[in-house]
């Protein structure tokens, strides 16, 4: 593969950024001639970075060109067992290639860098790639799937719910009060929570408006007094009491009374 290399060094070094970097030491042999001693390794510190499928490393973290690259294609990135903790391996496919062996300064630098390199290659990304056209693919035919199968209507359901006066929504106005009792709201519902046993046509049916008191005008022209219906439930303060009226005469007996013995004691005074 040939490379330009100002074009490559000018990537390196651009606005770009970048996938991976870090400080990892670079092991070196050096070859010799002599018979009892055929090489020697060494490790050099030096700054590397990770663009694409690119590893470049420069000799410091402020060089403007990098010393060398690495193209990480078919390659494997894998621990290794050397004299330095926390060392791992970049191997190639080809026979008789070179490997680089790196040595990062902690276990946490070291897994970084393995999980980068590893997912750095042009053949992981088509991997991924497959695996995403595959998984777009399925959910293609699970949509088609569902905008062929029959929806239920929800206007049904709702139908339902407004059939059961049982789930009818209560009336949240505030109760109104006349003569002491709570009287049917505009809002259909009963007030304060309480629920009516009638029922007419499957709706609650209200329940009876108390009467109101004889006025004055009315007993003076002699008009007949509204009469009390069986029907009507039972005061919840006396229960046999059905309305304000007969409550306020079965209080006023005793007043009355009192009243009667207060003007007899006065006329037996004043006689």
């Amino acid at each position: 593969m040939k490379l330009n290399e100002r074009s490559v060094a000018h990537y390196a070094t651009c606005d770009s950024p970048a996938d991976h970097a870090g400080f990892l030491r670079k092991r070196v042999e050096r070859y010799h001639h002599h018979a009892h001693h055929h090489h020697s390794t060494s490790y050099q510190r030096r700054w590397f970075v990770l663009k694409g499928n690119l590893l470049f490393y420069f000799e410091e973290r402020e060089s403007r060109e990098p010393m060398g690259l690495v193209v990480l294609e078919g390659c494997t990135v894998e621990l290794c067992e050397a004299a330095e903790e926390f060392a791992f391996a970049i191997r190639f496919d080809d026979a008789g290639a070179r490997a680089y062996v790196l040595v990062a300064d902690g276990q946490a630098a070291m897994e970084a860098w393995v999980k980068a390199l590893s997912r750095a290659s042009f053949d992981y990304m088509r991997l991924v790639v497959r695996e995403l056209e595959k998984q777009l693919e399925e959910a293609c035919k699970s949509l088609a799937a569902c905008r062929k199968s029959p929806r239920r209507s929800s206007s049904s359901g709702r139908k339902r719910h407004l059939s059961n006066p049982a789930l009818l929504p209560l009336q949240e106005k505030p109760a109104v009060l006349e003569n002491g009792y709570s009287t049917w709201g505009s809002g259909g519902g009963i007030p304060g929570g309480a629920a009516c046993p009638d029922h007419d046509g499957g709706h609650p049916k209200p329940p009876p408006l108390p009467p109101r008191r004889r006025s004055a005008a009315g007993s003076a022209t002699g008009s007949p007094a509204p009469s009390l219906s069986p029907a009507m439930p039972e005061s919840p303060v006396s229960p046999e009491t059905a309305c304000f009226s007969k409550l306020h005469s079965w209080y006023g007996q005793e007043i009355a009374a009192l009243r009667r013995e207060w003007q007899e004691r006065q006329k037996g005074g004043h006689p």
